[in-house]
């Protein structure tokens, strides 16, 4: 059985016997594996905390016809130890890695997928902007990483220039007063700013938004996440919003 190492991140873990678990990882260059971590629910595992979600690792193993084994494990990042005494971080850790595992397939290259979460992540574990606003700028980038960036100023469907003050998930996103479709929403003028802000990496303009339009950009994040993975994210509904 080939033997390899890689950087991974813990997307989730299961139960597998009396002590073992199956650890699933978007790893920085073969894409989601699910792999095999025996002993690691003893006391005396030798790196049990080291394969916990969120987690950041430098992992070796060995391949197997259905399922990978860890032999090895080392910390890279504690991120998911730091983020885990923090409710609103964890809740927002545990949507991002959820998407991940959505978003990505096994065994298929997910480079940019992988350096997208470790960095939100990281955000998360420093504290450096409010989860929320954390979670939907991971949210809204890594749909883009997709092939499905929303558009938050012209319109979507037939490209007129913007700004526009109406939003139509199917449509991807602001879309005129032509090609506006029945159900549209109309958001705040200063909630198009703030999403664009997040996909781009403006966290100035972010950082200084009001409450409420935070609270109705998320609305519509999720509305558009959900639209594409055409299912919902279940950890969604534990975060909290401001």
């Amino acid at each position: 059985m080939p033997l390899y190492r890689d950087e991974a991140i813990v997307l989730r873990t299961h139960k597998l016997g009396e002590a073992d678990r199956i650890i699933t990882m978007l790893t920085r260059t073969r894409g989601r594996v699910r792999a095999v971590a025996k002993g690691v629910r003893r006391t005396k595992s030798r790196f049990g905390s080291r394969l916990e979600p969120g987690m950041v690792v430098d992992v070796q193993c060995y391949e197997g016809r259905n399922l990978d084994t860890v032999t090895q494990a080392e910390t890279l990042a504690p991120y998911g130890d730091v983020i885990s005494r923090d409710y609103a971080a964890w809740t927002a850790a545990a949507a991002m890695l959820e998407t991940a595992i959505q978003l990505s397939e096994e065994h298929e290259p997910q480079t940019q997928q992988y350096h997208l979460l470790a960095g939100a992540l990281r955000a998360l574990a420093e504290r450096d902007h409010d989860p929320t606003l954390v979670l939907d700028a991971f949210l809204l980038r890594s749909l883009a990483v997709a092939g499905w960036a929303p558009s938050f100023h012209d319109c979507a469907r037939c490209g007129a220039d913007g700004p526009h003050r109406a939003f139509n998930v199917q449509s991807g996103g602001a879309v005129c007063s032509v090609c506006r479709p029945p159900g549209s929403s109309a958001p705040a003028p200063e909630t198009f700013v703030l999403l664009a802000a997040l996909l781009t990496g403006d966290w100035d303009a972010a950082d200084a938004s009001d409450g409420r339009h935070r609270r109705q950009g998320s609305g519509l994040v999720a509305a558009f996440l959900q639209w594409h993975l055409e299912r919902g994210v279940r950890s969604l509904r534990l975060v909290e919003r401001a």
